[in-house]
């Protein structure tokens, strides 16, 4: 017999009947029955149920042990009675009874409950992390996430696909979000920086001669976290040559709706090659933002013309100075009080909004501000040309055009969210197309790039000589579902003198492509195809399927919001010698802290001298 089991917790069924067993897990619950013992055994796998009465030597060993011991337990497969069946068990029609106990491990005084479902602060759950995914709920997301990689994995492989690793140790790059730094002990001031993605390496793939990469790659991102951000996180990378931005979305399309649908537990999915398609201009004006939830019904529209002569003084202001006004519809809201559009007007105010107008119609009454000002005609108008009804109310989004368009989107959501619109069971997808090249920088008083620097625009070289820059468009793409961004891409830009000539008119010289990009300027050079590609989150498509809100339930060992890892204790002080190994002195702050953690270390070998 196997030293430590025979089978696993869910394996024994009443066909087992009459065997003797030897099982090993974690004591999850205890139930006295007055001199009768029952021991839910959970494993990986699951949990079977063991029994032991005055008769068994088992009992007194089992009785003493706390929840989350670990044991061996040996015995003898018996049915359990037909009252007594658990229908929600595979192995509920069974019980072993145990003739002998032996205990790999005791536990002591648990920081958060196994067995139960109570919710527990984040700090205790990521600090006994090993504890916590324990529990059913962290340990199936984790599962569940192994499933979907291994997906992934065959799905990309089956369209023709080869997985190669790239480096993880790279240069630093001037763009994009904040590098994690790694100072070099071989070469002193210098630094290697943590992957934010496998771009130039991917891309170089391509020019070496391979046709089609993927890589489940992990990247880094110094960055504050949020709810879908982690600073450490993986990617489905993916980069294929002599394609047009149709072939990308082809050949990833499948991929995508295949794994939702097979994970989604029923939910309906977009089907492949059935992804709407909406220009990044649209989505801004119809939804407010380049990360539409499809499930919200509410559409955005531009109202600007109705107020250039408005009777609204603060509507025709607004407009004069170039401002535009969006409405976002609030369907049947006749029944809903004043209050309702009150609340609203002061969310806005606390998301930093000056504020969110309002009209309300009941029974083709209007009500509020804006309609005794605008007048009974005008908004009547207004009404028929976005075909609303006599118990629609309307809410108002105006400012500058940026502003007013983020102020919509959020409202949009809201009002979707409080009048029970958005659509549940479902995952709907869309990419978001034709994204700016070039946007005017406010701060910098100066065009730069928009979204990705090494996109390939619309026009080529022709586009950038003779066209207003903020006209350009570039091959960029995002995937979006359910209202979270899941990939940027693009169609790259292989050529150099149209990377020169697009960096010439965001502010950079050539000498200035040449230092900080030389390794892909040269390739480039030497003969490169036309290629593309995207790299959807893994993290965010586990958070999705798995239908939880925060990311950070999907990945075995998260930081937390401050970026610390509390189980590990990084990132963590380190001595002068390895400060001195790779070159760095501390001073100010740093050095104040490593200082006071030195003299806690000396304090706790003191101690333990003693």
């Amino acid at each position: 017999m196997h030293a430590y089991r025979t089978h696993t917790c869910a394996q024994l069924t009443t066909a087992d009947v009459g065997q003797g067993v030897r099982l090993s897990g974690w004591v999850h619950r205890k139930r006295d029955h007055g001199g009768v013992l029952f021991v839910d055994l959970r494993d990986h796998y699951g949990i079977t149920q063991v029994v032991a009465d005055e008769d068994s030597p088992a009992l007194p060993l089992l009785d003493s042990l706390r929840l989350e011991s670990v044991v061996t337990i040996d015995g003898e497969v018996k049915a359990r009675d037909a009252a007594a069946v658990n229908a929600n068990l595979p192995t509920g029609g069974i019980e072993v009874f145990a003739r002998a106990v032996t205990v790999q491990s005791k536990a002591d005084d648990l920081p958060l409950i196994v067995n139960s479902a109570e919710d527990y602060p984040e700090e205790t759950r990521l600090k006994y992390r090993f504890v916590d995914l324990r529990r059913e709920r962290p340990h199936a997301n984790i599962m569940l996430r192994n499933r979907v990689i291994t997906s992934l994995r065959r799905r990309m492989t089956d369209q023709g696909f080869s997985e190669f690793q790239t480096p993880i140790l790279g240069a630093s790059s001037p763009e994009g979000a904040r590098d994690y730094l790694v100072p070099s002990r071989l070469h002193p001031g210098r630094f290697y920086a943590l992957p934010q993605a496998p771009q130039m390496f991917k891309q170089l793939l391509m020019v070496a001669g391979f046709d089609r990469y993927f890589q489940i790659a992990p990247c880094f991102r110094d960055e504050d976290l949020r709810a879908d951000r982690s600073p450490e996180f993986y990617q489905l990378d993916f980069e294929m040559s002599f394609v047009t931005q149709d072939d990308v979305f082809d050949a990833i399309e499948p991929v995508l709706a295949g794994v939702f649908e097979e994970f989604s537990g029923g939910k309906s999915v977009t089907p492949a090659g059935e992804f709407p398609r909406i220009p990044y201009a649209e989505t801004m004006l119809k939804y407010g933002t380049d990360k539409p939830d499809l499930r919200n019904p509410l559409v955005i529209t531009d109202v600007t013309d109705h107020f250039t002569t408005s009777g609204f003084g603060l509507f025709e202001k607004i407009v004069g100075g170039g401002g535009r006004v969006r409405v976002i519809p609030a369907p049947a809201t006749h029944e809903k009080s004043r209050k309702f559009f009150d609340e609203m007007n002061d969310w806005a105010r606390k998301e930093g909004f000056a504020g969110l107008g309002y009209v309300t119609r009941k029974g083709g009454e209007f009500g509020g501000p804006i309609a005794k000002n605008h007048g009974t005609e005008g908004m009547e108008a207004l009404y028929a040309e976005l075909g609303l009804g006599e118990n629609d109310g309307l809410f108002f989004a105006a400012g500058k055009e940026k502003d007013a368009a983020k102020l919509a989107g959020a409202a949009r959501t809201r009002v979707g969210e409080e009048l029970g619109l958005i659509e549940q069971d479902c995952f709907k997808f869309c990419w978001i197309v034709d994204f700016p090249m070039f946007e005017y920088d406010e701060d910098q008083k100066k065009v730069d790039f928009s979204h990705n620097p090494f996109s390939m625009p619309q026009g080529e070289l022709e586009a950038l000589e003779t066209q207003d820059p903020l006209t350009i468009k570039a091959w960029q793409y995002d995937i979006v579902c359910n209202g979270y961004e899941l990939s940027s891409g693009a169609i790259r830009n292989h050529k150099p003198e149209i990377m020169y000539k697009a960096f010439e008119i965001a502010g950079y010289s050539r000498a200035d492509v040449d230092a900080n990009f030389s390794g892909m300027i040269e390739a480039f050079k030497l003969g490169a195809p036309p290629h593309g590609g995207s790299a959807p989150g893994i993290d965010r498509i586990v958070m999705l399927l798995a239908d939880e809100p925060n990311i950070r339930e999907v990945i075995a060992f998260p930081l937390n919001q401050r970026a610390q890892d509390l189980m590990m204790g990084a990132p963590s002080v380190v001595s002068p010698r390895q400060l001195r190994d790779v070159h760095i002195r501390l001073s100010g702050d740093a050095l104040e802290t490593q200082a006071a953690a030195s003299d806690a270390d000396k304090t706790r070998v003191d101690q333990a001298g003693e």
